[in-house]
């Protein structure tokens, strides 16, 4: 897929303007008529065995993937909710690396889609050790290329090619949530899910993923 550069300011997408004019036609009844109902597309606590994740790791052209030492799993050293959490190891011997899994689901008519997770980190850190990933469109990434470019968040994008993010983690000791939203140009046929975690800083570290949820309108 290759990477794409994403622009922080937002601009009005055509669904903004549509909902600003329909509060100004409507404004008189808005208190009368109900919020669009969002679909649940995914609540995943990582309770129960991970059948429907597949898991990856992708280092840079100057490493083989044998060099990069990584490990997914699941966990109960840590959780947000509920008893379990996705473990994540990543070295950092190479100042380079990304692990992540990766799901299919079924976009439905939505047009579009809203995502949030529980991300833990060690301690907090004024320097960026880690970067949380997420991706989600209507193919599967197959390299760290593939998702956001660093500090990149759809919500920010009307219309971008797929949505996710590129944030950093250690902004605080423990978990913090993280969401972003898309709003693709038309459904996407087929649509995955995908997050981890990419080596910045030259140090291992572990940390948990957990509570994902999926919405759509």
């Amino acid at each position: 897929m290759g990477n794409h550069y994403w622009g922080m300011t937002r601009r009005r997408s055509r669904r903004d303007v549509l909902r600003s004019g329909a509060v100004v036609t409507l404004g008189g009844l808005a208190g009368c008529v109900g919020a669009p109902t969002r679909d649940s597309l995914l609540s995943e606590g990582f309770e129960s065995e991970l059948d429907s994740w597949d898991s990856h790791a992708h280092i840079g052209p100057e490493e083989p993937l044998s060099a990069f030492e990584w490990e997914i799993e699941r966990s109960r050293t840590q959780a947000a909710t509920g008893d379990w959490s996705l473990e994540l190891f990543t070295e950092g011997d190479h100042d380079d690396g990304t692990a992540w899994v990766s799901t299919e689901l079924d976009p439905g008519e939505a047009t579009s889609f809203s995502v949030s997770l529980q991300a833990w980190s060690e301690s907090e850190s004024f320097n960026t050790l880690r970067n949380l990933v997420a991706y989600l469109g209507p193919t599967e990434p197959t390299a760290e290329g593939d998702f956001p470019d660093p500090g990149a968040n759809s919500t920010a994008v009307p219309e971008a090619p797929f949505g996710g993010l590129r944030e950093p983690l250690h902004l605080a000791e423990g978990w913090r949530e993280y969401s972003f939203e898309w709003e693709p140009e038309s459904t996407p046929e087929s649509l995955f899910l995908a997050v981890g975690v990419s080596v910045v800083w030259e140090a291992d570290a572990t940390h948990y993923l957990d509570d994902i949820v999926v919405t759509a309108e």
